[in-house]
């Protein structure tokens, strides 16, 4: 009957669900509706049950193809053309996701590349001298995870291949290495002024300057802090709680993967004897490098723009895709030249890195896919209808959009699309306040702290999710199965949340960003040190 329990659980909490769609409005009104948001609820929830995240976006995706198809009355050619036409080969074909599949494919390239020379297997050896502990192996990982901040999915991809072999040689598991990268991918971004993240965000508000109004939000982005606090102290303590605690149990007896996905057993590849330790570090260095010159060229930088404008301006995508391939090219040569992979070896580690990168383009075309769905169902302007009649609260608006915002990131898997409907509400409602800028020169506070509530939300909530393409990226990072780092993550974020619920409160009632941050980070220390101790006294029984 246990075995049963959670499938029985969530079949109910689906069939209420659908109930109160039912009595509250018509399938032929779905869109715009609470209707809206029941395809991410049956794709997570399948996939958290199932442990099979294929077919349960799939289902997910099927089901927002019926219900629109049901709300405009085309039939079933409705659904297959939203489904087929305007959902999985619109994604495809779209050219910024295109571009990231492309940085994606590539760096799968890279990273066979450097097994093959040989470099990984140095890297692990010289980390296995210099790096002397389970708790170092883990902060070299948060610290490699701060340090590359331009874009979150470079960052997930990079952190990961660099750091597999150190956390590898330490039995940490795979789950706890998607974590890490995970927390220190979009939290890190969503305080960075130099970012994508921040390009993002600043042009999302007319009338102020973005990148100005950016780092106004940074102090009191509390699940961003909070989440970079929790995973310094856990890595320092190696404190494991929930499902994480058995992985990592596992792990120290010499499972890290718990239950291996068949999309990481990787055919053993021949490594070269001659490999080193610079044959991981200078390709990464190169694609650094290519990668910065490839956003600042898309954003103007080599027509007159400045460093800083020129990210803010940057296509991402672009970007990535052309400086990865640059950095490919260059790779090659210096394999070559340095006469540790013949050209043959070179070139069939083409093919070999794009298997290795065929699970992200599923799930992540995929939850494109989902998210599509929800688009057409009009999610974003369900939410904000609800959210519009909350903000006569003033005193509790900034955690009511941080939970709003968790709950659409969540839904939805994106936290940029979240922010881009909520931040429009949030300066509708202070409109009066933000004609004043220009002439006092100063936001007003509780501006700045709603903005921030949300981008901490989105952050939370596309943390949580399991169509998230930062969630995505970190499992295909850590080659870690996807499901069990959703598991694994939930009982960590939730706990940050919680304490970042309290400090928006706060921040409600007092504008100050040195008693809010003050409080949250003293409750986080706090509920950890708790949770530390609570979890020795039970392994002491």
């Amino acid at each position: 009957m246990k075995k049963y329990l959670s499938k029985i659980i969530f079949t109910l909490l689906v069939a209420a669900y659908l109930i109160c769609c039912i009595a509250v409005t018509p399938i032929s009104e779905a869109v715009g509706s609470m209707w809206s948001l029941l395809p991410p609820i049956v794709a997570i929830g399948l996939a958290l049950i199932t442990k099979e995240v294929y077919s349960s976006l799939f289902i997910g995706i099927v089901s927002g193809g019926i219900i629109y198809a049901a709300a405009s009355g085309s039939g079933f050619e409705g659904v297959y053309t939203a489904v087929v036409r305007d959902g999985i080969i619109s994604n495809i074909s779209d050219p910024y996701n295109v571009g990231i599949l492309v940085f994606l494919i590539v760096l799968g390239i890279i990273v066979v590349l450097m097994n093959k020379a040989g470099g990984s297997r140095a890297y692990g050896e010289w980390a296995t001298k210099h790096i002397k502990s389970r708790a170092g192996a883990c902060l070299s990982t948060v610290f490699l995870g701060i340090l590359i901040f331009v874009d979150d999915y470079f960052n997930c991809l990079t952190v990961g291949s660099v750091m597999r072999p150190v956390t590898d040689k330490y039995n940490i598991s795979r789950s706890k290495l998607a974590y890490i990268i995970d927390s220190t991918a979009a939290p890190v971004c969503i305080i960075a002024p130099i970012s994508s993240w921040a390009a993002a965000v600043s042009g999302t508000v007319e009338g102020v300057n973005g990148i100005r109004l950016f780092i106004s939000t940074i102090p009191y982005n509390l699940y961003a802090i909070l989440t970079l606090t929790m995973v310094i102290f856990i890595s320092i303590r190696g404190l494991d709680f929930g499902s994480m605690k058995f992985h990592e149990d596992n792990a120290r007896k010499g499972d890290i993967f718990t239950t291996r996905s068949t999309d990481y057993q990787n055919d053993d590849e021949p490594v070269h004897s001659k490999g080193k330790v610079i044959d991981l570090v200078l390709p990464v260095v190169i694609l650094i490098i290519f990668c910065v010159i490839g956003m600042i060229y898309t954003g103007g930088f080599f027509s007159g723009e400045g460093f800083i404008n020129a990210f803010a301006n940057c296509d991402a995508s672009y970007g990535l895709s052309l400086g990865s391939i640059g950095a490919l090219i260059i790779i090659i040569g210096y394999f070559i030249l340095r006469k540790v992979l013949k050209f043959t070896e070179c070139m069939d580690s083409i093919a070999a890195g794009f298997k290795q990168m065929v699970p992200a383009i599923l799930i992540l075309t995929f939850a494109w896919t989902l998210k599509t769905m929800t688009n057409y169902l009009e999610a974003g302007a369900f939410v904000s209808g609800l959210v519009e009649q909350a903000t006569a609260i003033h005193v509790l608006l900034p955690v009511i959009l941080f939970l709003v915002a968790i709950g659409l990131s969540f839904a939805t898997g994106t936290s940029w699309g979240t922010f881009g409907i909520l931040i429009p509400i949030i300066t509708s409602v202070f409109s009066n306040d933000l004609a004043n800028v220009s002439n006092t020169g100063s936001i007003p506070s509780m501006v700045i702290i709603c903005i921030s509530a949300c981008l901490a939300g989105a952050v939370c909530g596309d943390h949580c999710s399991p169509i998230s393409d930062t969630t995505i990226m970190s499992s295909t990072g850590a080659q870690c199965d996807h499901v069990n780092h959703v598991s694994t993550q939930l009982p960590y974020a939730l706990t940050v949340a919680a304490v970042c619920a309290v400090g928006y409160i706060i921040s409600g009632m007092i504008h100050n960003v040195f008693v809010v941050l003050g409080t949250s980070l003293f409750l986080m220390i706090t509920s950890l040190v708790a949770i530390d101790m609570i979890m020795k006294r039970k392994s002491l029984r």
